[in-house]
């Protein structure tokens, strides 16, 4: 996958081709029938396909004190276009100059001048522009003025209640609703982040654990999870079951939250290495106990239920690209 970062660096394979616009935050399925559109139209055409998104995120840019939200911050949307087949991806910095831009200024000199699109795809609710002043039937006039054709991917839906979208992602993360999150994203949401050096009191319990800060990403309920932890080896990433904690560690009476995961039948250093946590299901919530051998009899036992978990999933061969649902098949 080409990344590209401006558009006078559009390479000459990318112009007169088709392109897919959105934040796709989470790339969950609705996003995926936008590229996969995309994708369709530019084969029929026999064209180059391309997704355009924004960083950083637009809703991080306009409202830069609010409690992380990120479903996916920039390398995991990375990774996944790439597994969705994505040749080009056009990231474009969103600062104060491009979102003052009117939606015909974007038109104008991003869609027309800088990709020379022949074709756009966007979801049903898209907006663009200074004030959100585009949206589909805008683009739609503007591609019949400008020579470009349009489509507007409909809204998703996995059966009549369960509507996709970010959003609704992240409540059920909220709630602890994996495998609902995860029915959306067609995936088990995953977080990532490099491994820091912690007061490695896991190890004084016999638990040892990998701490991982969850920078941009949403906060899932606090408590205990049965995981699967991907380690990336040779540009590939091998899966194992784990169980981990996210919260504020209450009996050792800390206030910040971190993700702490211990990897089963694991002995190889984590420290510095990139980590991947997929949540599979809810176990328990965080919970202040009264001393360590309560706190390690606890531990052991979530142990025992996240392997049970685990054991009844049936989980794509090592390695993989991410922790998917068996039923959806990794689609």
């Amino acid at each position: 996958m080409q990344l590209i970062r401006y558009i006078d660096d559009v390479p000459p394979a990318l112009k007169g081709g088709v392109v897919a616009l959105g934040n796709f935050d989470g790339l969950h399925r609705g996003h995926q029938a936008v590229i996969k559109t995309a994708q369709r139209i530019a084969q029929e055409k026999g064209v180059a396909a391309a997704v355009m998104t924004f960083e950083p995120h637009p809703r991080a840019f306009f409202q830069p004190g609010q409690a992380a939200f990120r479903l996916s911050p920039f390398r995991i949307k990375c990774r996944q276009m790439r597994f969705r087949g994505v040749d080009f991806l056009y990231v474009q910095r969103f600062n104060a100059s491009f979102s003052g831009q009117t939606a015909d200024e974007f038109v104008d000199q991003f869609l027309v001048k800088g990709l020379e699109v022949s074709h756009v795809v966007i979801g049903y609710d898209y907006v663009f522009g200074n004030k959100r002043g585009g949206n589909a039937d805008f683009l739609i006039r503007r591609g019949q003025d400008a020579g470009f054709g349009v489509t507007a991917v409909e809204e998703f839906r996995i059966d009549a209640t369960a509507q996709v979208s970010s959003t609704a992602i992240r409540e059920f993360l909220s709630e602890g609703a994996c495998a609902d999150a995860a029915r959306l994203l067609g995936r088990y949401w995953e977080i990532a982040g490099r491994v820091e050096h912690g007061d490695k009191r896991g190890r004084q319990l016999g638990f040892s654990t990998a701490n991982v800060p969850l920078g941009e990403h949403h906060h899932p309920r606090e408590g205990v999870y049965a995981v699967r932890a991907g380690v990336d080896k040779g540009g590939e990433t091998v899966w194992y079951d784990a169980v981990a904690n996210f919260g504020r560690r209450p009996t050792f009476n800390k206030s910040d939250v971190l993700l702490e995961v211990h990897l089963f039948d694991f002995d190889e250093s984590l420290y510095n290495r990139n980590l991947r946590v997929g949540f599979v299901e809810f176990i328990r919530p965080e919970q202040k106990f009264d001393g360590l051998d309560a706190l390690k009899a606890q531990l052991s036992q979530d142990c025992d239920t996240a392997r049970n978990i685990l054991g009844k999933q049936t989980f794509p061969a090592n390695p993989h690209p991410f922790v998917a649902m068996a039923e959806l098949d990794g689609s």
